[in-house]
């Protein structure tokens, strides 16, 4: 509340000030302004005066035309100065002209000084209410520094005690270089023991080239275990020869859409079921009772395959269906209870992402299509190995 007063007080004496420095200002023009007007009629009246004078001397000089040969060179000095005081009262005339304008633009500056002072009373207003927002700034202010003085008490205190600690570690320094010293001397010593561990190494890479010919000797017989499939397609061609459509690259059993089902439909044709089951029945039989595959076999594959035709979706649908069809039918069959093989059978659909294809040509007879397939143990670790073989 006090502050408020003291600076309420503070302003009203600045404006008093102010509205005194400004009438003082134009007591001050007014002043100006009448001594230019009392100095201006001055001047008139001297013109007047020297005008009559004039005159009265041009009628001396009638009355004296007798006496103008013996005063002719006075009166040349006399023109003379009458023209140079016409030139200064013209110039006096200039003046007063300059000076009219003057005052003209000084009336109008004030004009304008009264308009900007106005705007500026509206600044100071506003200025006086920043001031005081600020003032309680300032106070908040002030307390944090108080703090931040104590903070930096503080860190010079610790400033203080680390150049202790650093000339602690200066002396640390000196006494590691010391020690530098003495382990100079020692890796002289393991020099002579670099040498002894040399000739120990020549002794060790004799050995390493004997591992090295047993490693190529295991990495062959992993190549050959790698080899397994292709051995395994070999057998099935062999036992099988030509009485089933065998794939030569994966040694799956392809049968055609058309013999099975009708067009669009999943549904196993009455006709088609016999040759389905004499077909399979062949090809798993060799599969399992041979025993150079049947120790590597993990999984046996009925695979639906469509053509292009339609959409993807639709003939994913088809394809699952017509695998679980063939899936269904086979688990029926005594042969299957027989061999336990129904944990190894799978079902599933590919739509139209595995087409067959003839020059670059798609052959959607063929691409409709079951496809029975066998998947070996560990599979896709022994093509991994084969592969890392390979790359090396």
């Amino acid at each position: 509340m006090f502050k408020k007063n003291n600076s309420n007080s503070e302003n009203t004496n600045f404006w008093i000030s102010y509205a005194d420095l400004m009438a003082g200002l134009l007591f001050v023009f007014i002043l100006l302004i009448g001594a230019i007007m009392v100095k201006s009629s001055i001047l008139k009246n001297v013109l007047a005066e020297q005008e009559s004078s004039l005159s009265k001397k041009n009628e001396i000089l009638d009355e004296q035309e007798e006496t103008l040969d013996e005063q002719s060179d006075h009166l040349i000095d006399m023109s003379q100065s009458i023209a140079i005081k016409m030139d200064e009262i013209n110039k006096l005339k200039n003046l007063l002209a300059k000076r009219d304008q003057s005052l003209k633009e000084s009336n109008e500056n004030l004009i304008i000084t009264n308009k900007s002072l106005e705007l500026k009373a509206e600044e100071l207003n506003k200025l006086n209410q920043l001031l005081l927002a600020q003032n309680t700034n300032i106070d908040k202010y002030s307390d944090k520094i108080v703090i931040l003085q104590n903070l930096t008490e503080e860190q010079n205190r610790t400033i203080e005690e680390n150049k202790v600690d650093l000339n602690e570690y200066e002396n640390r320094v000196v006494l590691l270089s010391n020690s530098m010293t003495k382990k100079d001397e020692n890796l002289k010593m393991s020099e002579e023991k670099l040498l002894k561990l040399l000739k120990a190494l020549d002794n060790k890479q004799t050995r390493y080239d004997d591992l090295l010919t047993k490693l190529q000797a295991q990495k062959a017989k992993i190549k050959s275990l790698t080899g397994i499939k292709l051995k395994v397609i070999s057998e099935l061609k062999s036992s099988l020869g030509n009485k089933i459509n065998i794939d030569k690259e994966s040694g799956s059993l392809r049968l055609a859409s058309n013999i099975l089902f009708d067009k669009g439909s999943s549904k196993l044709k009455d006709g088609a079921k016999t040759e389905l089951k004499a077909n399979f029945i062949e090809y798993v039989d060799t599969l399992i009772t041979n025993q150079n595959i049947a120790e590597h076999l993990d999984k046996i594959i009925i695979e639906g395959h469509t053509d292009s035709d339609g959409s993807y979706l639709y003939n994913l649908n088809l394809s699952q269906q017509r695998a679980f069809a063939v899936m269904n039918y086979l688990l029926t069959l005594d042969y299957i209870k027989k061999h336990n093989i129904k944990e190894k059978l799978v079902a599933s659909g590919r739509s139209y992402l595995d087409t067959v294809k003839i020059n670059g040509v798609e052959n959607k007879d063929a691409s409709r299509r079951i496809e029975v397939k066998f998947r070996l143990k560990n599979e896709d670790a022994m093509y991994e190995i084969e592969r890392i073989l390979d790359a090396d």
